[in-house]
């Protein structure tokens, strides 16, 4: 069914499902969304606390993005 939700073949699918480091983020999206787990991307993005030092460092050097 995940194949078929998705478009992406059993091989793909079953990355996602090991956690290859080697798939594009679009492609856990996807699957994420049908799950309907996209949100938790969302809210995991939203507390990335490697960005938000990096950012606040270039800030600090005034290297804004």
């Amino acid at each position: 069914m995940m194949c078929d939700s998705t478009g992406f073949d059993n091989k793909t699918v079953n990355k996602v499902f090991a956690g290859d480091p080697g798939l594009a983020i679009g492609t856990y999206i996807k699957v994420m969304a049908v799950l309907g787990m996209e949100q938790n991307f969302t809210d995991m993005a939203a507390h990335d606390e490697v960005d938000i030092r990096l950012q606040n460092i270039l800030l600090l050097h005034g290297k804004a993005k």
